[in-house]
């Protein structure tokens, strides 16, 4: 397979090499796609999170489980005092 790459990706892979962390073109490569998988691994266990979360609350909305906004953060602000000994005063 042959690849062209753009001027400034090529400048990339030339500072990597002169650098002296990779021996050769391919290693630079090969280390950008291995952390290209670990990005899609992370971003689909972030997505699979998120979801699950969702599925959550939509579950606490059908059961009539969940709170207005104002009344939340008044809970919050609630166990923060309680907690840490916060005040409203900032």
């Amino acid at each position: 397979m042959q690849i062209f790459l753009p001027p400034d990706v090529e400048a990339l892979l030339q500072r990597q090499l002169s650098n002296g962390k990779y021996q050769s073109a391919i290693k630079v490569i090969l280390a950008g796609i291995k952390l290209l998988e670990q990005q899609e691994d992370i971003y689909q266990g972030r997505l699979e999170e998120l979801q699950q979360e969702a599925r959550i609350g939509l579950e606490a909305s059908q059961q009539g489980k969940v709170v207005d906004g104002s009344t939340a953060m008044a809970q919050i602000r609630t166990n923060l005092r309680s907690r840490y000994g916060v005040s409203d005063e900032a």
